[in-house]
């Protein structure tokens, strides 16, 4: 979501989440993480011609009900994956070189990848739910929740995932599986 896009959510939207916690999510998508799971275990068999379209026309709706700054759960419990340029483009901004950076606040994973070496995100304000570096973050936290970014079929596993980390991306799965199934009826 483009930062402009970020800040010109509706003030209704905006009051509506205000007061979201984490709390409150966590009770809501416990009895409908495994349904939606499944369902998008089901969809990834047999992904529908016109899903990315589904996707595209849901994304405005889900920013509509969810804000961000009312949650950030993804920098509380989650860690973006940083790449080369995000490592050497954020270290320039802290002042220190990309090795004194990765010493200093990442780790290799398995997989070679680089990661925060603790949650929640250093660069959370944990009071205001903003991020310090905003402006230079990692293009993986620019690109999260994922919801209409690339195709469907390409991203299902990563909603899997995310489902119970985003409010975001429960909305989407959810107003998609209505879309489906209302179809399949």
């Amino acid at each position: 979501m483009s930062l402009k896009k970020f800040f010109l959510l509706s003030s209704a939207a905006m009051e509506k989440n205000k007061n979201t916690t984490l709390r409150a999510f966590r009770k809501e998508v416990g009895p409908k993480k495994r349904k939606l799971r499944r369902f998008l275990t089901k969809l990834s068999a047999n992904v529908p011609k016109n899903a990315d379209q589904l996707t595209a026309a849901i994304e405005p709706e889900v920013w509509k009900e969810v804000d961000c700054l009312g949650c950030a759960n993804c920098c509380k419990e989650m860690t973006p994956t940083y790449t080369p340029a995000d490592i050497k483009r954020i270290a320039a901004h802290e002042n220190m070189t990309a090795d004194a950076f990765k010493e200093k606040w990442l780790y290799k994973d398995r997989e070679g990848d680089w990661m925060n070496k603790s949650t929640p995100c250093q660069f959370l304000n944990l009071s205001t739910n903003k991020c310090r570096i905003y402006e230079v973050r990692p293009a993986d936290c620019a690109g999260f929740p994922h919801l209409a970014k690339r195709k469907l079929k390409d991203y299902i596993h990563i909603h899997k995932q995310n489902v119970e980390f985003c409010p975001a991306t429960l909305k989407m799965v959810e107003k998609l599986r209505e879309k489906v199934e209302s179809v399949e009826l």
